[in-house]
């Protein structure tokens, strides 16, 4: 049989002194803490808790604006007829819009701006006495119909014009001046009524004592278009009158928050 080494032994007897030691500290702490569960007031503690404090702000509107040419312009031709007839009133009112497109097709407006609307077919009431009474019987038919137009080249809003009351037009309604697209000038206005908004926010923080950060938050407001005035003629012949297309205003108004240091 082979001999223990003495100094293997010792090794053997120092490494299981240091588990045992290792253990009892272990075993010694896990009962603190069970203890320490168990008989502290947990419910009487009075937690903390972290908070991030808030940046002192800054709310300001901001406004700009841009003078711009209206773009285009919308007229509406207007059809009647009466007759004792609803079929004879149909066709005469048909073929007086039929002829109403035609012309404006022939003047350059494009299909797609034409269209008609408000189609009204109706039999009127008469009223009349007998034996002292007033009563009502049906009458004749009126059939009316429009035809709107867009113009998309203001500048010959007075040939148009004259064109409509050439036609078999009972009433021509325009031009509307208005808008079709401000996408990029409503992007320009709104770079600077921010800029307007940052001045307006300076000032403020100036006067306070205050130093003016950075911007928290931008929210977008509302863009206006030019209202013009709308025109009515009964036409009964007759060249168009001298239009002038004019200029709106289109704005753009942001709500930024700033940050006061």
């Amino acid at each position: 049989m082979e001999e223990n080494n003495p100094v293997q032994v010792k090794q053997t007897q120092a490494k299981s002194s240091s588990f045992l030691s290792n253990l009892f500290v272990s075993v010694f702490v896990l009962g603190l803490l069970l203890a320490a569960f168990y008989f502290l007031p947990w419910k009487d503690i009075k937690w903390g808790k972290i908070e991030l404090a808030q940046p002192s702000t800054i709310v300001v509107t901001g406004t700009a604006e841009s003078k711009e040419k209206t773009q285009i312009a919308t007229f509406t031709a207007g059809v009647s007829a009466v007759s004792d007839n609803k079929d004879e009133a149909v066709n005469s009112v048909n073929q007086k819009v039929e002829g109403i497109i035609n012309a404006v097709l022939k003047f350059g407006i494009e299909r797609s701006d034409i269209k008609t609307e408000n189609l009204n077919i109706y039999q009127q009431e008469e009223s009349y006495w007998e034996e002292g009474r007033q009563k009502t019987r049906p009458g004749q038919w009126r059939v009316s119909n429009n035809v709107s137009i867009i113009l998309r080249n203001v500048d010959r809003a007075s040939e148009l014009s004259k064109v409509l009351t050439q036609t078999g037009a009972t009433n021509v309604y325009g031009p509307n001046f208005s808008f079709d697209d401000t996408k990029e000038v409503e992007e320009l206005l709104i770079k600077d009524a921010i800029e307007n908004a940052r001045s307006k926010a300076q000032k403020i923080a100036d006067l306070s004592g205050k130093k003016l950060g950075g911007i928290l938050n931008v929210s977008e407001g509302y863009s206006s278009s030019p209202v013009v005035p709308y025109l009515r003629s009964n036409m009964g012949g007759g060249g168009g009158m001298p239009i002038e297309p004019g200029s709106g205003v289109v704005s753009k108004t942001v709500t930024v928050v700033f940050e006061i240091k």
